[in-house]
């Protein structure tokens, strides 16, 4: 599955909460899933069949909700033209709180991910589960970070870090012992050591290899000479070999040798979602500290300078709640500023989080 952006993510899962909100008293709600490609002229032509279907329905009241719905689908439709690159998702019912009142609306939505399957259906919910799988994070990368001694494996999925599994081995340490000693001691370390590197290798096999497709990459980082000890000899199997696209030279193990790959990987991911949102925070810090003027925070100081047209890049925190987001993007659109949504998942993203959550870069300075 393709990725999707943060706004497009934003805007699904608005109008599914918003269907999510309504529940018919009989099934009377319409969904329709047209296909990429698929003639919407045929669509049009099957709910008008659907329409005389919907005459044979004894209850008065359900009967007419369920053509109403159908009509408004079909007017709407028409209004289309040619289905859209990715497909339609249409939905249409009476939502109207109280028997025998109308208010019959509906909605449609060109999804981010083109749609495969047709779908007609007439319920007392409308259909959304095509648009929230859309919403689920699939592609991910493989995220290793090792030394001799220790080792964690993780998943990147979007900008998520989700740790799968450490190891530790009990390598010797050094020895002052001279002579016989030192050689046995040193025969122990790089046994323990190769069979912990064994161990590593394994795990990744067991943590990747069963996602398929939608692993693109496998990034492994620690202290150089023990990379390349791990990477030149057959620990590793050919197709775990394959996915590895980059190495790191890391200080760090656990989870903040994860934070220091995830950092120093900017270049490897750098048409993913996480990079861009850490690039954009740091253009915000550079203009926080050059040009304080033309950079605000904290949600008081960033309405007012939305409400003077002032802004020019809207960040917000995935802490704010999402009716909050939403109506923080509608007054971004009004007067044209980007918006971005910040994970906390990266320094950058806490930062912004400890900041109020909210923060702007502008297009001139306010007082």
């Amino acid at each position: 599955m393709a990725a999707i952006t943060i706004q497009e993510k934003m805007k699904l899962k608005k109008l599914v909460r918003e269907l999510h909100s309504h529940k018919a008293p009989h099934t009377e709600f319409v969904t329709v899933y047209v296909p990429a490609g698929y003639d919407l002229i045929k669509i049009i032509q099957h709910l008008a069949e659907e329409q005389g279907t919907a005459s044979n329905i004894k209850s008065a009241s359900t009967r007419k909700n369920v053509q109403n719905a159908l009509e408004k689908m079909i007017q709407h439709l028409r209004t289309v033209g040619n289905t859209p690159a990715n497909g339609f998702a249409v939905f249409s019912g009476n939502v109207a709180a109280g028997e025998g009142k109308q208010d019959v609306r509906v909605w449609s939505v060109e999804p981010p991910i083109p749609l495969n399957t047709r779908i007609y259906r007439c319920d007392k919910n409308f259909v959304t589960d095509l648009l929230e799988e859309m919403l689920v994070e699939k592609e991910v990368y493989g995220l290793v970070v090792l030394d001799r001694r220790d080792a964690t494996i993780a998943l990147l999925k979007g900008k998520t870090i989700v740790p799968l599994q450490k190891t530790h081995s009990e390598v010797p340490g050094k020895t002052k012992a001279g002579g016989q000693s030192a050689q046995r001691f040193a025969r122990l370390r790089e046994g323990a050591a190769k069979d912990h590197f064994k161990k590593v290798a394994e795990y990744m096999k067991e943590q990747f290899l069963h996602l398929g497709k939608d692993l693109k990459g496998i990034i492994i980082g620690g202290p150089g000479v023990t990379i390349n000890d791990f990477m030149n000899k057959d620990y590793l199997t050919g197709d775990v070999k394959k996915k590895i696209i980059g190495t790191k030279d890391l200080s760090y193990t656990g989870e903040f040798g994860l934070q220091e790959l995830l950092e120093r990987s900017e270049d490897l991911l750098a048409e993913e979602e996480v990079s861009k949102e850490k690039k954009a925070m740091q253009q915000f810090f550079n203009v926080l500290r050059d040009f304080p003027k033309k950079a605000t925070y904290g949600e008081k100081e960033t309405l007012k300078a939305l409400e003077m047209a002032a802004v020019d890049i809207l960040l917000i925190s995935e802490i704010i709640p999402e009716n909050k987001i939403f109506e923080l993007e509608e007054n971004a659109q009004t007067s044209g500023a980007e918006v971005k949504i910040i994970s906390t998942e990266t320094r950058e993203g806490a930062q912004l989080r400890d900041l109020g959550g909210i923060a702007a870069i502008l297009r001139f300075e306010i007082e």
